[in-house]
């Protein structure tokens, strides 16, 4: 009880902008396999109520569809699978109902791609492929939620009010893509969390996602993580997990657990205990590697849970690639040394005529 009382006290810190973890959280491990240097999605596996046994964990890109399998105590790969399954751009990892694994390749930087694809693996047998379209347009999709009744939801990345997106109809292999619809969306509340290569921006960008497992300890919950936070949203105790109570507990208010300092922050995965495995992508000189938050869903689902309303309206934001400031001040940098060396090239022609 008094760790998770630290932990309720500490997350309303992201109130009021504070940057620090919550008490418990720690470092699990630096991911040194530099075939998972770009990590965007995890699920931490274990028993009901028990520590993970396993991390099933997959990077950004395309290729061929492919997941690695970690051990919890360093991160060192311990397996891979590899289906013979074309893929884009696979964004995030999700835990079906019966043990199967969900790629979501779903990233569309450029708006571009005229339909998205699910991958499943199951603990046997061979993989099934979804091909889904959706009904606005290319959107860049980074998280993935799938539901007791294996169901899945897409958030999109939008800054502002994310999209939610759920099949229009059962899906099927082969014979064309399935259809999506908007269900719902979500708008983050603020945060003055710290961190990630987008700067404020990145508080509100949806990068990843996950769904307590059936049989957690401290409740159940849906969550979904930006470049610096993780926002959880408490599910109804007892019953199934199905698509239409993830989509309800969306349009709800979540608790706000500061992920500070992530290089880039993009997977997310609560576990049978009510804790959350953060994990983030190398960038520059910092290595890919996965942190846990003790108990974070516990302090979600409590009677007396500091969550925080969605806003009313869609907050406004100017957004921009996330290396224009750098570039901005390079160029403004630029004008002054240009500016200072003309003005002294016209002092010194004023001081040889006279």
């Amino acid at each position: 009880m008094a760790r998770r009382l630290t932990t309720v006290l500490c997350l309303t810190g992201a109130l009021t902008g504070a940057a620090a973890p919550p008490p418990g959280a720690h470092p699990v491990c630096t991911v040194d396999d530099p075939r998972l240097a770009e990590l965007s999605g995890l699920v931490a596996e274990g028993a009901p109520g028990g520590a993970p046994q396993r991390y099933h964990a997959i990077v950004d890109g395309g290729g061929a569809a492919r997941t690695f399998t970690l051990d919890p105590s360093g991160c060192a790969v311990t397996g891979t699978r590899q289906a013979d399954v074309p893929v884009t751009d696979v964004e995030d990892l999700g835990l079906g109902p019966g043990g199967e694994l969900w790629l979501a390749d779903t990233g569309d930087n450029g708006a571009q791609r005229g339909s998205v694809r699910l991958v499943v693996l199951p603990p046997a047998g061979p993989p099934r492929v979804y091909d889904l379209v959706h009904p606005d347009g290319p959107r860049d999709v980074e998280a993935l939620l799938v539901g007791d009744d294996g169901v899945p939801l897409l958030v999109d990345k939008t800054t502002g009010a994310a999209g939610v997106y759920r099949p229009d109809a059962p899906l099927r292999e082969g014979g064309g893509p399935v259809p999506l619809r908007r269900v719902a969306q979500v708008v983050l509340p603020w945060s003055g969390t710290g961190g990630g290569p987008l700067g404020a921006a990145g508080s509100r960008t949806i990068t990843g996602g996950g769904v307590s497992p059936a049989g957690a300890d401290g409740g159940r919950a849906a969550v979904l993580r930006t470049y610096t936070d993780a926002w959880v949203f408490p599910l109804p105790v007892g019953g199934p997990a199905t698509a239409d109570v993830l989509v309800a507990a969306l349009g709800g208010a979540p608790l706000p657990v500061p992920l500070p300092d992530e290089a880039q922050g993009e997977a997310i995965a609560p576990d049978g205990r009510g804790a959350l495995h953060s994990g983030s992508e190398a960038r520059g000189l910092t290595a890919a590697a996965i942190t846990v938050v003790p108990g974070a869903v516990p302090a979600a689902t409590g009677p007396q849970a500091p969550v925080v309303a969605q806003p009313a309206e869609v907050p406004e934001y100017r957004t921009y690639p996330s290396w224009l400031p750098a570039a901005g001040g390079a160029a403004v940098l630029a004008v002054l040394l240009v500016t200072g060396a003309v003005a002294m090239s016209l002092h010194g022609r004023r001081r040889r005529s006279r």
